[in-house]
């Protein structure tokens, strides 16, 4: 039985679960939005806990490998790969929007939609890609500026389209369109990636644990202090 840990934290809310072949035994999601740092560590005892699944057993961990918050991602990245490298077990890396596709799309279950999962980038741009219901990418990932015209406009043409994530707010203008499904309650959770994460622990498709890094799309920027003369 592949016992997987599962870390999410490129979203507002930090989350942590454990799956047994693809099914979920425990999940603990923090109360707090952007703590990552002070409630990790602490969820991941839970889950154990919860579990009866000491973490020295775990056969691997997945991580959200991005697109999302750049803090986030690098606090569960690197808290993946200690895990990884102190048990001498593999780093599994699930895609942030495909997680979320895989975590609503059994809510439209039998209807014919595509999926659109939208994560705020800042200003006014979202990371997104579209899926049909298998989970299956028919548009890669991209970060898409919202004010330059409608969003994937072509596509709603043809098809409905689920729209949901927290870069939701920012595109709902723009998506003034009968195909347009707004979905409001989604909340990314470590649950999303059980499917992903169990298929490619299966297939053998690990990380490196002394290369991987997460996948930022758009380079990090800081604000560099201006020396006085």
């Amino acid at each position: 039985m592949a016992k997987i840990l599962h870390i999410e934290t490129s979203a507002a809310y930090c989350s942590v679960s454990i799956a047994v072949d693809g099914i979920g035994v425990s999940e603990e999601t923090a109360t707090a939005v952007n703590d990552h740092i002070g409630h990790l560590t602490l969820l991941i005892e839970k889950v154990c806990g919860s579990a009866a699944i000491p973490l020295k057993i775990m056969d691997a961990v997945a991580v959200s490998s991005g697109p999302g918050s750049y803090t986030g991602l690098r606090i569960g990245v690197s808290t993946a790969k200690g895990i990884c490298q102190a048990l001498n077990i593999p780093l599994i890396s699930v895609n942030s929007l495909e997680s979320m596709v895989y975590g609503i799309k059994d809510k439209f279950k039998g209807e014919d939609v595509l999926f659109c999962p939208l994560i705020d980038a800042r200003r006014m741009e979202v990371y997104t890609l579209i899926a049909n219901p298998s989970g299956s990418i028919l548009v890669p990932q991209q970060a898409y500026i919202v004010n330059e015209g409608h969003l994937l406009e072509d596509m709603l043409e043809e098809n409905r389209i689920v729209f949901f994530g927290t870069g939701l707010n920012k595109c709902k203008q723009l998506l003034n369109h009968a195909h347009a499904i707004f979905y409001d309650d989604f909340i990314q959770t470590s649950t999303s990636m059980h499917f992903l994460a169990n298929r490619q622990f299966l297939n053998g498709n690990f990380e490196n644990i002394a290369y991987f890094e997460p996948l930022y799309i758009k380079e990090f920027y800081t604000t560099q202090k201006i020396k006085k003369a």
